[in-house]
């Protein structure tokens, strides 16, 4: 299990073109690594992230030319993109503001666990720009429907945690300030267990969004042939014949 905390408290970690792209490079290494098998991404102080910082990002932004500020634009969608290829489970433990840029993060993760005090604004009309920023009108849709997304995106109200809890857009709501400690729960868990099913899962869960059906279930009888040929498919069998615990491996 690994844990990345954006750590900027004094701006509610704000992010800057550094911290886009060095959430980029880490996500694509650990995803190369293979060497975790959950990830917790969680905010320091008193909140998870108020999105892209207004004086080093939106002010640098405007002196830009058109191909600088396309060359910025896809690399904070490739922040999302990341995280959705990323092979392993994703938990976003969100407390106070998720805002712009750190509601989009929110929503890319596998799983969002919060707490009472967590507020999501998807707050990119409200700057001059679409409200389809990093992939947000791709995601936000499949997670709350059409009729919420629209709403969200286009007003950039804030929802609040029980609001979110209701329309779709939490995974589970903690008692205050406990959101944190059950996400690596829920990370320390999904370690434990069988990764290549997990991470083949995330895959399916992404790839197959905008498949036919017929398309669908071919993938789904491509992989699970895959995997009835690994050994943690194997192990199952064995443990259960045992009547043991499964050790798995992820292979």
């Amino acid at each position: 299990m690994a844990t990345v905390t954006l750590d900027r408290p004094e701006k509610l970690n704000a992010l800057t073109f550094g911290a886009y792209a060095d959430l980029r490079d880490l996500l694509a290494e650990l995803s190369r690594e293979r060497s975790v098998r959950a990830l917790v991404l969680g905010g320091e102080g008193r909140g998870f992230c108020s999105g892209g910082d207004v004086d080093e990002i939106i002010g640098a932004t405007l002196a830009m030319d058109p191909a600088q500020l396309l060359d910025f634009n896809r690399m904070t969608g490739q922040v999302v993109r990341a995280v959705r290829e990323a092979p392993f489970p994703v938990i976003a433990a969100v407390h106070g503001v998720a805002a712009g840029a750190g509601a989009v993060l929110a929503l890319a993760a596998d799983f969002r666990i919060a707490d009472p005090t967590a507020r999501f604004a998807f707050l990119f009309t409200r700057v001059g720009l679409s409200g389809g920023d990093m992939g947000a009108a791709y995601l936000l849709p499949r997670v709350v429907g059409l009729g919420h997304a629209t709403r969200l995106l286009m007003l950039g109200e804030p929802v609040r945690a029980a609001e979110a809890e209701r329309i779709g857009l939490l995974s589970e709501l903690t008692e205050e300030g406990k959101a944190e400690a059950r996400a690596r729960e829920l990370a320390e868990q999904l370690a434990a267990g069988p990764a290549l099913a997990y991470a083949q899962t995330k895959a399916l869960l992404t790839a197959e969004l905008d498949m036919p059906m017929a398309a669908a279930v071919e993938l789904d009888a491509n992989t699970q042939a895959l995997l009835m040929h690994g050994r943690d498919y194997a192990e199952f069998h064995a443990a259960f014949t045992a009547k043991r615990a499964p050790r798995w491996t992820g292979r």
